[in-house]
């Protein structure tokens, strides 16, 4: 009975629970869906203010400015490197299995989804992404629930609360504070809902993407779940590796996460406890509060991944000439067009729409063969863009030398013991 009290065990029962009622009863368990909508905008609701509190409380912290220059560069260097690497590992993959060889499907139609998904991207360009940073006014960034808008806004107020000098002590940090208190919180009370969200947003995935689908397109989506799994345990491992850290022992740390990304293939849904609990684990909150908002637009591992995978497959997929030459080239637009936007389900889909537009070297018409199983890649790519950004906040906390072991095993201690810290909603004037 104490192990059922764990979120993560209540949220993996909810997911088991939505499979077997998806592939029972497919007309019930479509009107589930209600159920994770209104949980993943629950979530998104607190995103913006908890990423401003996070971020404005850090910076206030932060006594030289060069240290959060260099906090900028190093995690941009690291986001970077991670993403061309995952990249590269995608293409690599698919010219040794060659999931697409032999389908033909060079003549096949573009579909209603991939001119949706064109349109949602539409035309890229470097300049009006970093344009797109910049809000029309700070409240809007908060009213759209734009990350990087908010992110941008949120360094500017607390690098001028720093350089201003603004005391710990003052009514402005004070209410700061306390809002972030109230915030995390109010965020206790909505996990509470995490199961009930994650069975509604399973439930109706199983149900409208049966086992037909799984079969039809097997091979990529056996391609893309074991590069993800060796990136992963190889590439991410090693980082922690070289930082003196496990792997695992991290993975415990959002192993509720992990399971409400499962059912929801939504990293966003899990944003604001993430930065909770990395800081609950020992990472400086000024390294939480910036790495993990700006990784979900620089640092989506799954993503790169996927866009390397996927633009092979379609080329075999179509009997399209690529190149390595060509694949180098697209390689280089997509270390552009996979950056920005969300880490919603769908959005690698949408990216890859918008690549495939700018270079216009392989058939649109491909992206129609992905449509239907994106909800199953989706969940992958979620699973994996997490894993990224949460190991990145570890490492860039070890770089940093912002990291405190003793937090972190006491942490996990606590875990062992049956509680799990950031599931506690905190009483009238304690804080987290």
């Amino acid at each position: 009975m104490k192990l059922l009290k764990q979120l993560y065990i209540q949220v993996l029962i909810a997911i088991v629970l939505a499979v077997i009622l998806g592939l029972v009863a497919p007309d019930v368990a479509l009107k589930m869906k209600p159920l994770g909508d209104a949980f993943i905008a629950l979530l998104k609701m607190m995103l913006g203010p908890i990423i401003f509190c996070s971020v404005v409380l850090g910076l206030t912290h932060v006594a030289d400015m060069r240290q959060l220059g260099r906090l900028a560069g190093k995690s941009l260097i690291y986001f970077e490197g991670m993403t061309t690497l995952a990249m590269a590992i995608g293409l690599v993959a698919v010219n040794v299995f060659k999931p697409g060889f032999g389908l033909h499907a060079g003549a096949a139609p573009i579909s209603e989804g991939v001119t949706k998904a064109s349109t949602a991207m539409g035309e890229f360009s470097v300049v009006g992404f970093f344009l797109h940073i910049i809000p029309t006014t700070m409240v809007d960034a908060f009213a759209k629930g734009e990350i990087l808008q908010v992110l941008f806004v949120s360094v500017l107020v607390g690098t001028a609360l720093s350089v201003g000098g603004a005391k710990h002590d003052s009514v402005l940090m004070r209410g700061i504070d306390e809002g972030q208190t109230i915030l995390f919180r109010i965020l206790g009370v909505i996990m509470r809902a995490a199961p009930l969200g994650a069975f509604g947003a399973m439930s109706a995935a199983v149900a409208t993407h049966g086992g037909d689908t799984l079969a039809t397109l097997l091979r990529f989506i056996a391609v893309l779940y074991a590069c993800s799994i060796f990136f992963v345990l190889v590439v991410l491992g090693g980082m922690l590796a070289l930082c003196r850290l496990s792997l695992f022992k991290v993975l415990r740390v959002v192993r509720a996460e992990f399971m409400i990304t499962l059912g929801s293939a939504s990293v966003e849904a899990v944003l604001p406890r993430l930065i909770q609990k990395c800081e609950e684990a020992g990472c400086d909150r000024s390294i939480a509060g910036f790495v993990i908002p700006s990784g979900t637009s620089f640092n989506l591992d799954g993503t790169a991944l996927y866009m390397g995978i996927a633009v092979g497959f379609i080329a075999q997929a179509t009997d399209t000439p690529f190149t390595i030459g060509q694949q180098l080239a697209v390689l280089a637009v997509m270390l552009l067009t996979s950056k920005g936007g969300t880490a919603v389900a769908g959005g690698a889909f949408v990216k890859l729409a918008g690549t495939l537009q700018t270079v216009q070297s392989l058939p649109l018409s491909g992206l129609g063969l992905l449509l239907g199983i994106d909800r199953i890649n989706a969940t992958c790519i979620s699973l994996t863009n997490l894993v990224g950004n949460t190991v990145a906040v570890f490492v860039l906390a070890k770089w940093e030398k912002a990291f405190d072991q003793q937090k972190f095993d006491a942490y996990l201690a606590a875990q062992a013991a049956g509680v799990e810290p950031a599931d506690v909603i905190p009483a009238k004037g304690d804080h987290l």
